[in-house]
């Protein structure tokens, strides 16, 4: 139920049943866990900018208590509520999130894996092997910053690694380290019934132990070509991309009998904008510069539990270990 407005407020025209109208948008304040708790002093700021911008806004729900914040509302645009959340919040290490209310949570996740699902970048890892890991990596910033053709970028730095034995790749996936909260997103949707994709413009190797690791029902990448027990420093074709993990996104909801508006999507760089912009909820994940300034949502001090609140779920939902 919304409070009153402040004196001075033109108040909104009732609905036809002259109640109202519904709180139907939800902003979520979501505090990074290493940072400072959220002061009840600043969500009623908060609120009173929210209703000097002539909004209807709802009760504080505290689906953390002290670190993540709901306040629904109505007869504002999103991207004002966000903007307003944003300014009074700047310099805080606090994550805004404001969306329709309605089927919030999501049924289907798709996921990047590098630098998303996991802290490495799995290229760079190999890299270390022929000595080029600070040049090879360079390489990687520039494509996921979307300076350079990704599948050109891909097959110039995998040429790199030929002669490299198969045993790398084992050796080099036990130095993977799974971004925190990457287990409790998982797994909380899948207790949910939710689906969960991994697409990666990295290599099936990674991915399916990732999968493994996690959970996660499908994983898709790309395969590298090896010959005798050795890297070729070919990718076998076509190799997966912006464009195909746009397709995965569209083609697994369309397979589960899902609209987008029911998918949530994370990531990081340039390759995975166009499957953030088409899901329901795209989230770009602690990203590159092109990516968060695109991206309706994003997550910038969180770990991937704030995908978790920013689907509703409260602290008592997750599931952990």
């Amino acid at each position: 139920m919304g409070i009153p407005r402040p004196p001075g407020l033109a108040t909104p025209a009732p609905t036809a049943d002259n109640h109202p109208a519904m709180l139907d948008h939800v902003l979520t304040l979501i505090a990074a866990e290493s940072g400072a708790a959220l002061a009840p002093g600043l969500i009623a700021e908060l609120r009173q900018n929210l209703y000097r911008l002539g909004a209807e806004v709802g009760q504080s729900d505290w689906l953390k208590p002290g670190f993540v914040c709901d306040l629904d509302y109505a007869d504002l645009n999103d991207d004002q509520a966000d903007a307003i959340a944003r300014q009074l919040l700047d310099g805080l290490p606090v994550d805004v999130v404001a969306q329709p209310k309605p089927d919030r949570r999501k049924r289907l996740l798709v996921a990047d894996m590098e630098s998303t699902l996991i802290r490495n970048e799995m290229l760079d890892e190999l890299a270390g092997y022929v000595g080029l890991r600070a040049e090879i990596a360079a390489i990687t910033a520039r494509a996921m910053n979307g300076e350079l053709d990704f599948e050109g970028a891909v097959e110039a730095r995998v040429a790199l690694l030929a002669g490299l034995p198969e045993s790398v790749l084992e050796d080099s996936a036990a130095r993977m380290v799974l971004m925190p909260g990457a287990r409790a997103l998982v797994a909380t949707m899948r207790a949910q019934g939710a689906g969960s994709i991994i697409v990666s413009g990295g290599f099936r190797f990674y991915t399916r132990k990732v999968a493994a690791l996690l959970g996660v029902g499908a994983e898709f990448g790309n395969e590298l070509e090896i010959e005798g027990g050795t890297l070729t420093g070919k990718v076998l074709k076509p190799i997966l991309g912006r464009q195909a993990k746009f397709d995965t996104l569209v083609g697994q909801a369309a397979t589960a009998g899902l609209p987008l508006a029911a998918t949530l999507a994370v990531g990081d760089g340039a390759n995975d904008l166009d499957m953030i912009l088409a899901a329901g909820l795209g989230i770009a994940f602690h990203a590159k510069p092109i990516v968060a300034e695109r991206a309706k949502w994003r997550i910038e001090h969180g770990d991937l539990t704030a995908l978790l609140y920013a689907q509703g779920y409260r602290a008592e939902e997750i599931v952990t270990g």
